[in-house]
């Protein structure tokens, strides 16, 4: 989540670094890397480990270590909008009055990990578990779990984070990753508001979850962040994992530079077993070349930008790059789809005028709600009943709502949704299906809380909106500065919507459960106009038009770009290598197939760790890598 509140209140630290930069030339390596963000400079990393090869990084952005805007966390927020952000505008969304969002991205050495809330939360088990039914052998909570803790260097709480809430489990954890992890600052605690919120989530029924880490999520925790707890500066990829590595005299990073498209050995081939021969790059002032890769191209520009470079490559949907009049390599009409993203609407309760420092500077809480939690569960056998009737409903309207309608199959996504209703009502106790912050407002006079829907049935796409990656993209050759067609389908999924529905209910009764009732003296949003407080569920139309009018992309887009197999949509195979390709990879939030239940960094960099692994192990074991 980006924008949707302000920060705590933080310390300033303040470091000076600067990237070893490389002007682009036509260089050849043995790797390059696509995108220096929060997954691409996790393989530049390892892979550079071994001196005997040379590795590449294509950033579009440029160094921010230095940046205040960054690397204090007080500043969250004031790099949203700026020349720091891509600025993505979706496609006016049908389902929500034709609204357009701003879908936020970071364009810079360290990519969205850059401008991001800093918040570390990883997965539930079975989520992890559940990408083996999609194809993916091997990939599962046991596998994964050793790299969340391989990326991670964890800073245990002191006695002040403590008493504000912060815990942990040591098993949970890893102490010797690059990744600094923990609590950026606690400050004073006023009329005990940590315990206040406690209080009020266990008697709402939520228990306790002393550390949300562990791979079982339900209830309430005090997260921690992506900080050096020391110094309470922002950890980005690039701090973690570039700057104390960038005189590696074989790692090189072209700032500033914008990856265009992939070449190819044979430029007439096209179907099968395609090797890339290199990334056609255009520097910040305009001049096109071409960097050569002797042994394997890792596009990691995210779920947003990736689907659009494989495209310009001549990967993807026949019909919509011979719109372009791109030529067709490999036939993969996957490429773009299976967008999954959440929307974020907070409620907010007043307090009262005469205590307006109660809730300002507490460490953010989260609560993690399951389909039990939400729901009757004397009603679930009903409501599972009417999920599972409605499936073929919910993928005709996917397949209706897909980048190309002609392309798309309604039996695929019938099954896929049918995999995603196995795993939510299998766990309907344990499962998380909402998620709701316990926040400060940016003023005086209101608690905040953040509420969202986590896994969505609805999809959307992602795709080229104009024939040059120069229009997209922006730069000195651009005729114009566009956006992707980027389209979430907010609001399309019934389920979804009643979800969001049954979640901003569960909010609000946090509002008028003791102990935090005593404080809050009226509803600001929803105010009781828009929502009666007695609302039941005769009101999920004023529900739902409510927030349709408030709410914004929660800037979680996974999916574009997935791991599965061929034959369900996928993109990519379980050892991330772009169908149809001998020697390009995607490693980023593209390959997800599903939306995970806690936020997209963790599982970005325990991904790439395990990504970084596999190229490495096959290069040992005598592969084209």
């Amino acid at each position: 989540m980006l924008s949707r509140f302000l920060p705590l209140i933080f310390s300033l630290g303040l470091l000076c670094k600067s990237a070893h930069t490389t002007v682009a030339t036509n260089g050849t390596y043995d790797y390059i890397v696509v995108g220096g963000g929060t997954a691409g400079l996790v393989i530049a990393n390892r892979l550079s480990q071994d001196p005997s090869v040379t590795v590449a990084i294509i950033e579009a952005g440029g160094s921010v270590f230095n940046d205040p805007r960054v690397q204090n966390t007080t500043s969250f927020g004031l790099s949203l909008g700026s020349e720091l952000d891509w600025q993505y505008t979706t496609v006016p969304q049908r389902y929500a009055a034709n609204d357009s969002q701003v879908y936020h991205a970071g364009k810079a050495l360290g990519g969205t990990s850059t401008i991001n809330g800093m918040t570390y939360i990883r997965s539930e088990t079975v989520q992890i578990d559940a990408w083996e039914k999609l194809g993916n052998s091997g990939w599962n909570w046991d596998s994964l779990y050793p790299y969340y803790k391989k990326s991670e260097h964890f800073i245990p709480p002191t006695p002040s984070q403590a008493a504000n809430g912060a815990a942990y489990n040591p098993e949970y954890h890893g102490f010797d990753g690059p990744l600094a992890v923990g609590w950026q600052y606690a400050a004073p605690q006023r009329n005990n508001s940590a315990a206040i919120i406690k209080a009020t989530w266990e008697n709402v029924g939520s228990s306790y979850n002393e550390d949300v880490n562990g791979g079982y999520m339900r209830g309430y925790s005090v997260w921690p962040f992506t900080v050096n707890a020391t110094t309470s500066i922002r950890e980005d990829a690039a701090r973690a994992y570039y700057y104390p590595v960038q005189d590696r005299p074989n790692l090189h990073v072209y700032l500033n530079t914008t990856a265009l498209r992939l070449t190819w050995d044979d430029e007439e081939k096209h179907g099968s077993d395609l090797a890339a021969s290199g990334v056609e790059v255009s520097s910040s002032t305009g001049i096109i070349t071409t960097l050569k890769a002797a042994k394997e191209v890792v596009v990691s520009l995210g779920a947003t930008r990736t689907p659009c470079f494989l495209e310009y490559s001549g990967i993807g949907n026949p019909a919509i790059l011979q719109k372009f009049s791109i030529p067709v390599r490999i036939a993969l009409p996957t490429v773009g789809e299976n967008l999954q993203d959440q929307v974020n609407v907070a409620l907010a309760g007043a307090l009262s005028p005469n205590d307006t420092t109660t809730f300002l500077d507490y460490p953010p809480q989260v609560t993690y709600a399951t389909l039990t939690d939400l729901f009757s569960t004397s009603d679930l056998s009903a409501l599972e009943a009417s999920v599972r009737a409605a499936i073929p409903s919910y993928a005709a309207l996917n397949v209706a709502n897909s980048g190309d309608p002609n392309s798309s199959s309604t039996a695929i996504q019938e099954h896929l949704l049918t995999l995603q209703a196995d795993l939510l009502f299998a766990n309907a106790a344990t499962l998380p299906l909402a998620e709701i912050l316990s926040a400060p407002m940016s003023a005086a006079g209101a608690v905040a809380l953040p509420t969202w829907a986590l896994l969505p049935f609805g999809r959307g796409s992602v795709h080229i909106s104009a024939a040059s990656p120069l229009d997209i993209v922006g730069g000195a050759n651009a005729n114009a500065s566009s956006s992707p067609a980027i389209n979430p389908n907010f609001f399309m999924n019934p389920f979804d919507n009643a979800v969001q529905v049954a979640a901003m209910r569960y909010a609000r009764r946090a509002l008028v459960t003791a102990p935090l009732a005593g404080y809050v003296v009226g509803m600001a949003a929803p105010t009781v106009g828009e929502v009666p407080l007695d609302s039941d569920e005769d009101d999920d139309a004023a529900w739902l038009a409510w927030a349709k009018g408030v709410y914004g992309s929660n800037a979680h887009p996974v999916g574009t770009a997935a791991m599965m197999s061929r034959e369900l949509g996928g993109v990519v195979d379980a050892e991330l290598r772009v169908y149809g390709t001998r020697n390009v990879r995607v490693v980023d939030a593209s390959v997800l197939p599903w939306q995970v239940c806690g936020h997209l960094t963790s599982t970005i960099y325990a991904v790439a760790e395990r990504a970084g692994d596999i190229i490495i192990r096959g290069r040992a074991e005598g592969g084209d890598e």
